[in-house]
């Protein structure tokens, strides 16, 4: 199986020059503004390499289960929309309901559903008539988180890389066939892909990679973890626990700031790693650190006692408060830890 999806990264490879060409004749690239840090316009259908290499992988693997065809139409809607938008710039509003109708499409008719949670001292939590708004909000929110850190060469594709080879990883330790087929297959054919768009650039992958790698990592995590303990339903948010915890300080740094929360802004953690002093690929190779750490976290809660994977969860939120003070991802004055110590030091 491994031998066979490594097929889809030569593929990918190959198709990826393809895709270049394509885009330019297309004039489908991507201008720099205030908000980007190249110089140059930059082929952005991308996304497309990725998409036509999996393609060729399912063809070739023909992983199949009861949700697979759902899983598949929904990726072509999103695969269109992101598309349009790369050519056309569809307004939030249209591209969210989109998402919506895609993951309704996984939801209702293919019936994937997060239905309830094991709680890890006894009992569970039934979702009851919630379970399918749980399922949709999960996949929308994941499929919007990638294309959120999608703001330097090789960042989004790297991160999604990391989180589809942990979860690929982990889904064969579960026996899971399904999930780690179609994990590998995307796994490899974005790896193809980041040969063209790490640092520089040649191409980018634009909405139609992005939402496409974010829908379907949504998935197969939803897939690959559903119905399990309460702790354990954490893993595949350590997994994803860049792009998701970037998403929710933008949403509560757009609050406090009174902005729109769909509105873009340059303070996102990349955006603010690279204005204090970090390097393009500096930055860049951080963040793939911090994504790993998340994934090395996600195996640990795997396998430690329901008291292990409170102190690892705690942890991870310190980290992540510490980055959200020493770089003032919500702003220059929300600094409660550090304003803590300040106060213990000046009591001492």
């Amino acid at each position: 199986m491994v031998l066979l999806a490594f097929l889809t990264l030569l593929i990918s490879l190959i198709i990826t020059p393809i895709i270049i060409k394509v885009s330019l004749k297309m004039k489908a690239t991507d201008k720099p503004n205030h908000r980007k840090v190249h110089t140059d316009p930059i082929p952005t259908l991308g996304g497309l390499a990725i998409f036509f290499s999996f393609l060729i992988g399912l063809v070739i693997l023909q992983p199949s289960n009861e949700y697979h065809l759902a899983i598949i139409c929904g990726g072509f809607l999103i695969i269109v929309l992101g598309f349009l938008d790369d050519l056309f710039d569809i307004s939030p509003k249209v591209k969210f309901l989109v998402q919506i109708v895609a993951a309704l499409l996984v939801v209702f008719w293919g019936g994937l559903q997060v239905e309830f949670i094991n709680l890890p001292f006894g009992g569970q939590i039934e979702f009851g008539f919630l379970s399918s708004i749980v399922t949709v909000f999960w996949i929308v929110g994941i499929t919007n988180a990638i294309n959120l850190i999608d703001g330097l060469d090789g960042l989004a594709a790297g991160v999604s890389s990391i989180a589809l080879f942990t979860i690929s990883g982990m889904a064969i330790i579960m026996g899971d066939i399904y999930v780690a087929t179609m994990a590998l297959i995307l796994f490899f054919s974005t790896i193809g892909f980041l040969r063209y768009n790490f640092y520089p650039a040649k191409i980018f992958m634009g909405d139609t990679g992005a939402l496409f790698l974010g829908y379907m990592i949504s998935v197969l995590a939803l897939l690959g973890f559903k119905n399990v303990t309460i702790i354990s339903f954490i893993i595949p948010i350590f997994i994803l626990g860049v792009p998701i915890s970037d998403t929710l300080i933008a949403m509560v740094r757009r609050y406090i700031n009174k902005q729109p929360l769909s509105s873009p802004d340059s303070s996102h953690l990349h955006h603010r790693l690279v204005s204090s002093g970090f390097t393009h690929k500096q930055t860049v190779l951080f963040i793939y650190g911090l994504s790993a750490m998340f994934s090395v976290a996600a195996i640990l809660f795997s396998m430690t006692t329901v008291w292990g994977s409170i102190l690892i969860f705690s942890i991870a939120l310190l980290a992540i408060q510490v980055l959200i003070e020493n770089l003032e991802l919500i702003n220059s004055e929300y600094k409660p830890l550090t304003n803590f110590f300040k106060g213990l030091r000046h009591k001492s």
